[in-house]
């Protein structure tokens, strides 16, 4: 007869698309001709009768053949006729609607069918223990997490052998979608111990499970420590972002420069957000120029996008760099997509210190007509550096007497003012002398 076995998968979600662990696992199996075997190793079961044993065969073979219906109606045949059988024979009858049950997806009536399986006293004691664990399992694949912990409960009271790392795994998972992150930690944490002592790698999973609960619990040196066995052994790009970004929340931002640029390097950033992070990273470690390119390099591929607040980025980290010259164009992309002035004026500032006085008075009256500048003084005092190198004296004063009114910038003004205005009369004597 054919095996009556199939897998049961369990994936569930952290948060924001973290999977954790998938728990593959096999529901208790039964071969009808394997019954006289288990009866003639213990006098404690009863025996299953020719007749039982034919129409549950009977029932067996409809649902093989795809007909659950038909194997359900058989079995309610049998169950009609259950004051005439023991218990050995009614806990089997109840195994086959656990079993078709399952295979129809309908994991309520499934539990409660192998529920009826245990309860009954007259069955091997493989046979309680290995469906005493299928049904924490089901009872995770049903989200009833409650249910996982006690079913788990009787499986340890009755379970004789060592426990397996699967034990430990799938009470971890209860006690996380439980939220009691500690005793799921605990466990995962057997888990993963079992698997080292015995010189395995532990599962991915089940490192995706512990680094979870550890963040959950705000452990954020033992989240570290997870997410660099994580690179280590499975070396994929969203450990290394992630690690990256862990170093950087425990302030190791030299050890977050370094696995974010080797991640890079090795073409594992690839999101626009994860190229930011690198920007980012490389400005604050005053890396401006890589910085620049970093984002260029985003904008020009298609990732990110040809924002304002993206050129602008680049523009202030080509300022950093000392790379005034390349930092222009990036204010005035910036510029163009803006409603306010607050790029055209960091132009106009530029601008003034690279010399080109023209272009630097126009992208100050530019600001100002545009407006919303978080700090108008400063378009003014540029307007006034501009003007006044280019010797007009009259607009130069103009635009600091403008600058003075303001609390940031007026003593700044006041200085110039009284600058411009001597220059403006040395200019004026100088001419005179010269006519």
């Amino acid at each position: 007869m054919k095996l009556l076995k199939t897998a049961l998968v369990c994936t569930f979600a952290i948060g924001s698309s973290v999977a954790l662990p998938s728990l593959v696992s096999m529901l208790p199996g039964v071969t009808l001709g394997s019954v006289y075997a288990q009866e003639q190793k213990t006098t404690k079961v009863p025996a299953l009768r020719e007749k039982v044993y034919s129409q549950l065969a009977r029932a067996q073979k409809l649902a093989d053949d795809g007909d659950a219906k038909a194997g359900l109606e058989a079995l309610d045949s049998i169950k009609e006729r259950s004051s005439s059988m023991n218990s050995y024979e009614i806990a089997m009858m109840y195994n086959f609607y656990g079993f078709i049950y399952y295979n129809e997806n309908d994991l309520p009536k499934a539990i409660a069918s192998f529920e009826k399986v245990i309860a009954e006293e007259g069955i091997p004691e493989t046979l309680r223990v290995s469906t005493t664990f299928s049904l924490a399992q089901l009872a995770m694949a049903n989200s009833d997490y409650n249910k996982v912990i006690d079913f788990l409960a009787k499986w340890d009271a009755i379970n004789t052998k060592p426990k397996t790392d699967a034990y430990y795994v799938l009470k971890s998972q209860a006690y996380y979608q439980l939220k009691d992150y500690q005793k799921g930690i605990d466990n995962i944490n057997l888990a993963i111990a079992q698997s080292d002592s015995e010189g395995k790698q532990p599962k991915e999973n089940w490192l995706v499970l512990q680094r979870a609960m550890y963040y959950s619990l705000n452990q954020t040196d033992n989240v570290v420590a997870v997410l660099e066995r994580m690179v280590k052994l499975y070396n994929k790009p969203e450990y290394w972002v992630q690690l990256g970004g862990m170093y950087g929340e425990t302030g190791k931002e030299k050890q977050q420069l370094a696995i974010l640029e080797a991640a890079y390097q090795q073409g594992f950033l690839t999101s626009k957000s994860d190229l930011r992070q690198l920007a980012q990273v490389y400005l604050y470690n005053q890396l401006a120029y890589k910085a620049a390119s970093v984002m260029s390099k985003a904008i020009e591929s298609g990732v990110a996008e040809k924002s304002a607040k993206n050129y602008a980025f680049i523009a202030e980290a080509m300022v950093q760099a000392k790379e005034d010259n390349k930092s222009v164009s990036y204010f005035a992309k910036a510029a163009e997509l803006s409603e306010h002035g607050k790029y055209d004026q960091r132009m106009a500032e530029v601008l003034v210190n690279l010399e080109q006085f023209e272009d630097a008075a126009d992208a100050a009256r530019l600001a100002l007509d545009k407006g919303s500048l978080d700090f108008e003084s400063n378009a003014y005092v540029a307007l006034g550096m501009a003007q006044y190198s280019m010797q007009n004296f009259d607009a130069s004063i103009l635009a600091f007497e403008q600058a003075e009114k303001h609390k940031k910038s007026q003593r700044l003004a006041e200085q110039w003012i009284k600058y411009v205005k001597r220059e403006k009369l040395h200019a004026e004597t100088l001419r005179t002398a010269l006519l």
